[in-house]
């Protein structure tokens, strides 16, 4: 089992980046790929959990052993795979999400795509009381979200990649439809920026 991959990110999309090592590319799906988009072509540690299927051996990647440990948290519940459980840490509010869980807020964790009432009560009877020893602060631990300085001025590609990858989480088009308006109001700005207002604005929808 990999415990994590240090390479340069060579490649990032909707639904995955790459991290290229002794001269093989890897690809690894994470919760928000375009965090990684001022760190192209340069050295990163992606924290790892491989995930193996009769079709398929996937990567799911991690900043941190906290966001891995939240992770296997997550898809230890019944209802909630690897995809579910990507989309829910996507919006980097982990503190939220922990405080939802311990105060069995159902209607909020339900906002999360592919989580039904039926999830969200299990989410809480499985990890309410399991999470303090994460250790998750107001302000999730993150290494390569929040450097908005570090990107170059966008055009609006940017947007349609924010909505890409709003799918790739598992949010419907419908959904999509109902903040396009705002998101629209975002032009200009990095992907990574406008996929996190994105995931807030769903969450208050």
């Amino acid at each position: 089992m990999y415990e994590y991959i240090k390479g340069v990110v060579t490649y990032v999309s909707p639904y995955y980046i790459v991290i290229e090592t002794n001269n093989i590319g890897y690809q690894i799906a994470v919760a928000n790929p375009f965090r990684y988009s001022a760190h192209l072509e340069k050295e990163v540690v992606v924290y790892l959990h491989q995930v193996i299927r009769d079709d398929a051996h996937v990567l799911y990647g991690f900043s941190d052993l906290e966001e891995k440990q939240l992770f296997l948290k997550l898809i230890s519940v019944s209802g909630i795979g690897p995809k579910s459980g990507l989309a829910i840490m996507a919006l980097d509010d982990h503190a939220g999400l922990v405080s939802a869980i311990e105060n069995e807020d159902a209607k909020y964790l339900t906002k999360f795509p592919g989580v039904g009432k039926k999830t969200a009560q299990q989410m809480v009877l499985d990890l309410k009381g399991k999470l303090d020893e994460l250790e998750i602060t107001g302000e999730a631990k993150q290494v390569y979200a929040k450097q908005d300085d570090l990107f170059s001025t966008i055009d609006d590609s940017s947007l349609t990649e924010a909505i890409e990858a709003l799918k790739a989480l598992g949010y419907s088009e419908r959904e999509i439809k109902r903040i396009k308006v705002e998101l629209e109001t975002m032009t200009g700005k990095a992907t990574d920026e406008i996929l996190r207002f994105g995931l807030k604005l769903l969450m208050k929808k």
